[in-house]
């Protein structure tokens, strides 16, 4: 799987203004539903509903929120570079700015973890992620996504 397959371009936000991890997740489902037409009320609840299982804040001010919808035929990202950085829970209590959403079907199983897991190797990677908050460039952000999965996918 590449990046490439879930994340559009225009599904790079970075004017994201927010004050609680609640109102970073609000703002995920109002885009999620300007970009790829679902239900921001469904798309919120779910994203709510796997927060409260656990934080989805990996540490090191990364953060991949995830969720099924019944309502989705493939999985799909978005990526948002907090202009502040939030505490989403992670376990080494850093603040994140980088977060990777990611919406899958019901029934993608296997696949939804097998993007979770090449989301993650993106984001674990120092060098990716200084190139990230290096840039407010929404093409450039693209790029170093999809060009460093790319890559590691080879």
């Amino acid at each position: 799987m590449v990046i490439s397959e879930i994340l559009s371009p225009e599904a790079v936000v970075t004017s994201i203004k927010a004050t609680s991890k609640k109102r970073v997740l609000q703002e995920i489902s109002i885009a999620v539903e300007n970009i790829y037409g679902l239900n921001q009320s469904e798309v919120f609840f779910a994203l709510q509903e796997r927060e409260n299982l656990g934080p989805t804040g990996m540490g090191h001010g990364v953060a991949i929120p995830h969720a099924r919808i019944s309502s989705l035929k493939s999985i799909k990202g978005l990526f948002i570079k907090l202009i502040k950085p939030l505490d989403f829970g992670s376990m080494d209590s850093q603040n994140v700015d980088l977060v990777f959403v990611l919406i899958a079907p019901h029934e993608s199983g296997a696949n939804h973890l097998k993007a979770l897991a090449k989301v993650s190797r993106i984001l674990r990677n120092k060098s990716t992620c200084e190139k990230l908050r290096s840039t407010v460039d929404k093409s450039a952000l693209y790029s170093i996504l999809t060009t460093d999965s790319e890559i590691q996918a080879a």
